[in-house]
């Protein structure tokens, strides 16, 4: 079992990254992959998770342990699977994702993509009380401003979101308050959409 690895991004898409260890590439799903868009020429440390099934074998990269820890959390929910979850943490602030379960806040759980009552209430069941040992470090909000918006960021950001699972209509939603906004790098209209989803 992999704990983590440590290489070169060289290939960042919607839906993973492709990290290379030693001249091989690992493919792993992520929740932000654009979280990892770094200097090419950079090592980066990716906590991995490898999932074997019956059919096939998939590796998934978080940015740090505790990201890691909360996964295997919600994989132990029924009801939820490895795309669920990714989704879920997808979501930086994982402080308010505790708190929700915590506090049992179904109605914010719902706002997830392919979260519905019943899964909301299932995932406060099975880890209400559970989470105090995973050290959770929320991501800074603040996001890059530039003179002009980065198209290409945009519409990379958007496909990151329907990768994730969000429905086409939620994607256009965001799409448009996204566009009036002068971010210029990937990772933050991903955030920014994020934020905006789990508010409405």
């Amino acid at each position: 079992m992999f704990e983590y690895l440590i290489g070169l991004v060289t290939v960042v898409t919607p839906a993973y990254v492709v990290l290379e260890v030693n001249g091989v590439g690992y493919l792993l799903q992520t929740a932000n992959p654009y979280r990892f868009q770094e200097d090419p020429k950079k090592n980066v440390k990716i906590y991995v998770y490898q999932a074997v099934r019956d059919t096939d074998i998939n590796l998934f990269g978080f940015v740090d342990s505790e990201e890691k820890q909360l996964f295997l959390k919600l994989l132990n929910v029924s009801g939820i699977g490895p795309k669920s979850a990714l989704a879920i943490l997808a979501n930086e602030d994982h402080g308010g994702l505790i708190s929700a379960i915590t506090n049992n806040d179904v109605k914010y759980l719902t706002k997830f993509p392919g979260i519905g009552k019943k899964t909301a209430q299932q995932i406060v069941l099975d880890l209400q009380g559970k989470l105090g040992d995973i050290g959770i470090v929320t991501s800074a909000t603040d996001v890059e401003t530039g003179p002009t918006v980065n198209s290409s960021a945009l519409r990379d950001a958007l496909a990151a979101l329907s990768a994730l699972g969000y429905s086409g209509a939620d994607v256009k939603r965001v799409a448009k308050k996204l566009d009036d906004n002068q971010t210029t790098s990937t990772d933050a209209y991903l955030s920014q959409a994020l934020r905006l989803l789990t508010q409405a």
